[in-house]
């Protein structure tokens, strides 16, 4: 079974502050360096960091694109709300095109924060995101000798096509953003990955066999599938210095209902989850406070599995972790100063590990 590794440009890279020059040099040294993809948010802001330069995923992929040889290029994730299905085809088909096949489409429903400010609707997220992946598909397989139509409750298409082809056939692959039951048949259905965020392997393991099942009862042969996961890096000398002072924001990123129910951690009564992800906003800190509050109760033991801090060896141990429970491609979000070293770190001392004894 062949590892893939790649690493995204999110939150980690906000933070920090990185501008598009920096960005496409850290990914130039990735290209040389045999990671085996690169991925970028697609976000509009991320106001929680001022110093955050946020540019346009697609338009960064495609300057990536240009300066590397290599590298699979993806969206981790652009989301089913912003976007008409129309444009994020089109996206993705001419990245593949100008990059000679490269282009990975990746998607979520979307997150509230991330289009409220906009004036943008967040309602029925999962309906949406359903019509959006059989609109795709349908644009995907269509041609000026093959127009489609689709009658959806949000979106239409009449005798409608686009005029040209990817070059990965029959079409770029599609990693789906999925979590809760609903987005995991939807990724079974329509995807060929998964991206989870914010997993521990006990999760994921368990959200990989409800993907095996759905597609199983679709009819559909996973051979080939990508079983991707976002997972958090800090190289440090200390670990354990390094996890106490981080310890209460690997717990946010971890919490989800879904995540209580795998480790019979019970929910925060006080604490309304949905209402979080649907309604969170920078004018509503307060669901903030509350969630951070709520993730206290995850215990120590259970959320140092998802993440690696430490040593090379310590980051090793933690993706063994996750391939134990399925994992066969890792997209890598590095956190902590220095990001051209531990591009070169994890490419130097950790990706020969597993090419070694994971290979072809």
């Amino acid at each position: 079974m062949r590892m893939k590794f790649g690493f995204t440009q999110g939150l980690n890279v906000a933070r920090l502050g990185l501008d598009e020059t920096q960005i496409i040099t850290a990914c130039q040294i990735a290209d040389r360096m045999r990671y085996d993809s690169i991925w970028t948010m697609d976000h509009s802001n991320v106001p929680q960091w001022k110093n955050a330069i946020v540019n346009d995923a697609w338009l960064m992929l495609a300057a990536i694109g240009s300066v590397t040889k290599n590298v699979e290029l993806g969206t981790c994730v652009t989301d089913a709300i912003r976007r008409h299905p129309s444009a994020i085809a089109l996206s993705a088909i001419t990245l593949d095109r100008i990059t000679s096949g490269r282009a990975i489409l990746g998607i979520g429903a979307g997150e509230a924060q991330n289009v409220v400010d906009f004036g943008i609707e967040f309602s029925k997220p999962v309906t949406k995101f359903r019509e959006q992946l059989e609109v795709i598909e349908k644009l995907f397989d269509s041609s000026p000798d093959h127009r489609v139509d689709y009658t959806g409750q949000y979106y239409r298409l009449s005798n409608a096509c686009l005029q040209s082809k990817s070059v990965r056939k029959p079409r770029p692959p599609v990693y789906i953003a999925a979590g809760a039951q609903k987005t995991l048949e939807l990724c079974a259905i329509y995807g060929d990955g998964w991206i989870p965020i914010g997993y521990t392997p006990e999760l994921f393991q368990r959200h990989a066999q409800v993907i095996r099942d759905k597609a199983n009862k679709n009819g559909r042969d996973l051979s080939g599938f990508q079983f991707a996961n976002d997972v958090d890096i800090y190289f440090t000398d200390d670990g354990e210095e390094a996890w106490n002072k981080m310890k209460n924001a690997v717990k946010v990123s971890l919490y989800k209902p879904e995540l209580l129910a795998a480790h019979n951690i019970q929910q925060d009564s006080e604490f309304d989850f949905r209402k979080y992800f649907t309604e969170y906003a920078m004018n509503k800190p307060e669901l903030m406070e509350q969630m951070k509050k709520a993730a206290l109760k995850i215990p120590d033991s259970i959320a140092r599995t998802a993440i690696g801090v430490g040593k090379p060896d310590d980051v090793i141990q933690m993706l063994e972790r996750f391939i134990k429970a399925g994992t066969n491609h890792f997209i890598i979000r590095f956190w902590g100063e220095g990001y051209f070293k531990n591009i070169e770190m994890f490419g130097n001392k950790v990706i020969p590990y597993f090419k070694e004894e994971y290979s072809d």
